[in-house]
């Protein structure tokens, strides 16, 4: 898995829970990842389950192999309680630190922004590569309280990770009704392991 450039990251829908699947992506359309019966994986092997629970006070989130849950990957857990601006440690099955992430809340008013820091190395910053799609995606959420929709979110978001002007990350949302994304290593020193901790977070956080 480290030395893959791509991958894609689907959530599946469950009543209680939050699942995630990951799967190559490179090489392969997005069809060819997706058989129709919602796991969204088709006949591509799963490299990482994870399941998040929805409303959780403190946000931990271990990445397994696969849904067996036989082997840990890697576990993110938020360091505050309910934090608008959420900090995460990466840990390995081994409990070494891998990294973290956080939000910026500050920077996050009008175009949301992450920090990404892998350990011992200065962190890459992630902005929503659109202001326009980021300010309408802010008016619908704001809309849908005041008047609830019966259709989900039309605006998809894509972050670009950039480190002293070098990409390092790129999450892109794909369209469709469930939540997919490609995920695209940029930086071969990127661990593997944060960069999907980070896709599975984006994915919780950025839907509060």
């Amino acid at each position: 898995m480290q030395q893959m450039s791509e991958f894609l990251v689907t959530q599946k829908i469950t009543p209680v829970v939050n699942r995630y699947l990951v799967t190559a992506h490179e090489g392969a359309t997005d069809d060819a990842k997706d058989d129709g019966t919602g796991s969204g994986t088709g006949k591509a092997p799963i490299l990482a389950f994870a399941e998040q629970k929805r409303l959780a006070l403190k946000e931990r989130v271990t990445l397994w192999t696969g849904e067996d849950r036989t082997e840990e990957i890697c576990t993110y857990r938020a360091r505050n309680v309910v934090d608008l601006g959420p900090t995460c440690d990466v840990t390995g099955r081994a409990g070494e630190p891998i990294g973290c992430f956080r939000k910026d809340v500050k920077s996050s008013m009008l175009r949301s922004t992450w920090q990404l820091a892998p350990e011992g190395q200065p962190p890459a910053v992630g902005t929503e590569r659109s202001g326009g799609i980021a300010i309408a995606r802010r008016a619908w959420k704001v809309a849908d309280v005041v008047l609830p929709f019966t259709v989900p979110l039309p605006f998809v978001f894509h972050f670009d990770f950039v480190r002293q002007d070098r990409p390092v990350l790129t999450v892109e949302r794909l369209w469709g009704v469930r939540d997919r994304y490609r995920v695209r290593i940029h930086d071969p020193s990127l661990d593997r392991r944060l960069a999907l901790a980070l896709s599975v977070a984006l994915d919780a956080f950025q839907s509060r």
